[in-house]
């Protein structure tokens, strides 16, 4: 019987040769290698990274952060590079979800069944 833990170990595995992986990671090296699309790729995370915390943090968001969040999503979805990057970091999302829900099938069909008793 193998251990979890190498099939985990496996899985990571097969994710960074899987072509989403790869893809994502050429998209990447793109943004970083064009200085201004790294800053404004940059100026994205932060923003991003900011309001995360607000909300983990259970601080309001206000309308001038969400209008500016709004702008700075519009200004890197217009640069090809950063637009081709989230797309390519969409896809590896879909895949990481889908795997995801496959291994948490044991646990949705264990309490699947309590719930049937």
């Amino acid at each position: 019987m193998s251990n979890i833990y190498d099939n985990a170990h496996e899985l990571e595995k097969a994710i960074r040769n899987s072509e989403e992986f790869n893809e994502l990671k050429e998209a990447f090296e793109a943004v970083m290698s064009d200085e201004s699309a790294r800053e404004m790729f940059e100026n994205f995370r932060d923003t991003q990274l900011e309001l995360q915390e607000k909300q983990m943090q259970g601080e309001e968001i206000t309308e001038e952060e969400v209008e500016s969040a709004r702008q700075v999503v519009e200004v890197v979805q217009q640069h090809k590079d950063i637009s081709n990057l989230m797309d390519k970091e969409q896809r590896l999302n879909l895949v990481i979800n889908d795997i995801s829900r496959i291994i948490t099938k044991p646990l949705e069909d264990l309490y699947g069944e309590s719930e049937k008793q």
